[in-house]
């Protein structure tokens, strides 16, 4: 219940500010090129720890410290979900509101907002989600409630209760994420009171005021008596304890495997690799792709990142973030093409990563420290499985996007199923696919840095060594790298989408 008030404190905060924020950058497009979305990109690239650190040094561990960082970590997705929605809106409304005489607030709240409710609802789905995520981890700073049981079970390694905790996270957010879907799909009624449309609301509310009322004479309104608690750690234990048991010498050979022949030479290589080089590469690719100002911003902050000192750590992040990319891409892609081609498995993958997508990254962590220690094959197993859905999502999306009447005049042409896939399918959906890399990339960057927590050595442990000591400026340094490193790699990958686009005639 403490992790649920949280959220339904900073939520309302979060959409109201990103509201008025994207409707400020709807009216001015300008502010919004040059001040909103590159303020956007900064926050959404910079880590959850590192919004920790200044909050902290400001007003101490305490609960409003968690708030204020969830609410500036939460709040960019309702900001480009606003601007997105209202530019989405069909200029026949926008005229019919002007014929109609509305003044520009009333096309604003009474036409504009309510065509643009799917986009907007979006955004408070997203919203609430990195809500949740971002409560888990300000546990760290006072903000209570189940991150903190989490972080406490962890720290005694009580794998049980960790477990435990971690599903109860789960289901909150499985729930509120089920809950604002609804919301978002449902279609407004008409002829009906207020009580006709929302009675099932009122009934809902009414017993829940019976009840807390109830429970101040009766505790067993508000807590259920300890000796009718269920529990599921013991349970978890044992379990993670036999197959420790019994599979012990194999999970230990996978692990080993992978660190000395995979993550070890990626590791060496990318530590080698010299600033100069990396810069002169990522400008010449720029200047081909985007022209001289793009080369001249993607060499400026490859510089930035050499520049503070913490070149080894940043190709240290970048040798784990883009090992665990290529594994979520190889695994997804090819899951993502087979769920295109039937329906049968898209309907069996869906739910799947609906789920993946609800739990917080947090929580990723807990069933991977429990079988495989700490270190990077930890970190590398939590990441993919936290990156993967949208490597599936967008591949299965854009290659069911595919025009039907393309695929016909493949067919009529002549083409074998595999020629019709390589030659018409896949170079249609080829710019969604690599949106749904570009993805990958920023998710695992993001869970890169919170996997600092098991022992990886790169900007997140720089991050995490700055929270534990307090040390404002170089954790908030190492965050602006690690957010450099997510802007560099999501505009390479957008200019290069955007020309393949051009190159097709799609833009």
């Amino acid at each position: 219940m403490l992790t649920l008030a949280l959220i339904v404190i900073c939520v309302p905060f979060c959409v109201i500010s990103g509201l008025l924020v994207g409707i400020w950058g709807y009216h001015q497009p300008r502010a919004n090129r040059w001040l909103i979305t590159p303020a956007l990109d900064l926050m959404q690239t910079i880590p959850t720890f590192a919004y920790l650190i200044p909050m902290l040094l400001l007003f101490g561990a305490s609960p409003v410290s968690a708030l204020l960082a969830t609410g500036l970590f939460a709040t960019p997705p309702m900001v480009r979900a606003t601007i997105l929605g209202l530019e989405k809106v069909p200029s026949e409304i926008r005229d019919f509101a002007d014929m109609a005489g509305c003044t520009r607030r009333q096309k604003l709240w009474r036409v504009l907002i309510p065509s643009a409710k799917p986009s907007l609802m979006i955004g408070v789905n997203q919203v609430i989600m990195l809500a949740l995520n971002m409560v888990i981890i300000s546990s760290m700073i006072g903000a209570g409630g189940l991150g903190y049981d989490v972080l406490l079970a962890l720290r005694a390694l009580k794998i049980g209760q960790a477990m435990e905790a971690g599903l109860a996270i789960v289901v909150i957010a499985i729930v509120i994420d089920r809950l604002s879907q609804a919301m978002a799909r449902k279609r407004p009624e008409t002829g009906a009171g207020s009580l006709g449309r929302h009675g099932n609301l009122w009934l809902a509310l009414a017993l829940l005021a019976a009840t807390t009322i109830a429970g101040l004479f009766f505790p067993a309104f508000t807590r259920i008596p300890d000796s009718l608690t269920l529990t599921t750690a013991p349970y978890w234990k044992a379990g993670v304890d036999w197959v420790t048991q019994n599979f012990f010498d194999a999970i230990e050979s996978l692990r080993v495997f992978a660190l000395l022949w995979f993550l070890n030479p990626l590791r060496a290589g990318f530590e080698a690799l010299p600033w100069l080089g990396v810069l002169a590469i990522l400008a010449a690719l720029a200047a081909r792709l985007g022209g001289i100002g793009f080369a001249l911003l993607i060499a400026i902050l490859t510089f930035a990142c050499a520049a503070a000192g913490l070149w080894v750590p940043a190709m240290q992040t970048l040798y784990l973030c883009g090992a665990s990319a290529l594994v979520a891409c190889a695994i997804g892609i090819p899951v993502g093409l087979w769920a295109s081609r039937s329906n049968r498995v898209e309907a069996v993958i869906t739910p799947i990563i609906d789920t993946l997508q609800t739990i917080p990254s947090f929580c990723f962590i807990i069933p991977v420290v429990m079988l495989f220690r700490v270190g990077d094959v930890t970190a590398l197993i939590a990441t993919v499985a936290f990156a993967i859905v949208p490597a599936i999502r967008y591949t299965n999306h854009g290659l069911r996007q595919v025009p039907q009447q393309l695929i016909e005049a493949g067919r009529v042409s002549g083409c074998t199923r595999w020629q019709l896939f390589r030659h018409v399918q896949l170079p249609v959906a080829l710019p969604e696919i690599m949106l749904g890399i570009n993805q990958t990339i920023l998710l695992s960057l993001s869970m890169i840095i919170i996997c600092a927590m098991i022992g990886t050595r790169d900007l997140g442990q720089e991050v995490f060594k700055s929270l534990a000591k307090a040390d404002a400026g170089r954790g908030i340094l190492a965050g602006l790298v690690i957010a450099f490193i997510g802007i560099i790699a999501d505009r390479l990958i957008t200019a290069w989408v955007n020309n393949i686009k051009a190159r097709r005639g799609m833009a």
